[in-house]
């Protein structure tokens, strides 16, 4: 798979591969990558879109909590979840 990611949307990388602190962050981006292989054909222009808004509307917020805000505009732009299906699935 190529990440097709650059500049501020660019995830945090060591010798060329994602870095994840934390189990989740390397979920995150798992569903991102299905998500994008899936509905979008490979396509990560309309994933990166949404990570730049996210990083812009909140700038102090974390990478990949930025990461996890435009997973959940992506898959509620594309009509994959809705709202609601998405904070119920964060909670569990």
């Amino acid at each position: 798979m190529r990440l097709d990611l650059d500049g501020t949307a660019a995830p945090p990388r060591r010798n060329g591969e994602p870095v994840f602190d934390a189990p989740w962050q390397g979920r995150v981006f798992g569903l991102a990558a299905g998500v994008v292989a899936r509905r979008f054909d490979g396509d990560w222009a309309p994933f990166r879109r949404c990570l730049v808004d996210a990083i812009a509307d909140r700038p102090e917020r974390a990478y990949w909590d930025s990461w996890t805000a435009a997973l959940e505009e992506l898959v509620v732009g594309a009509g994959l979840l809705g709202r609601d299906a998405v904070a119920r699935r964060i909670a569990d």
